[in-house]
């Protein structure tokens, strides 16, 4: 199991845990957000491929338009 951090809440995933998989799990709309793990942005081509590490701090920020 792997034990990491989305926005200050704490989670526990299955090894091998990819982030689109995290993504879709939190229901995580696919529109504008930007993540980043460890301080790090992860570029959209990414999500599929990225695998996540035990211990890592990751923030999702979705943009909202406004006007």
């Amino acid at each position: 199991m792997l034990n990491v951090t989305v926005n200050a809440t704490e989670h526990q995933l299955p090894d091998q845990t990819a982030l689109q998989q995290l993504l879709e799990q939190l229901a995580v709309g696919s529109g504008r957000i930007a993540v980043e793990i460890n301080g790090e942005i992860v570029p959209r081509s990414q999500f599929a491929t990225h695998q996540l590490a035990d211990g890592d701090k990751i923030e999702i920020v979705q943009a909202i338009g406004g006007g």
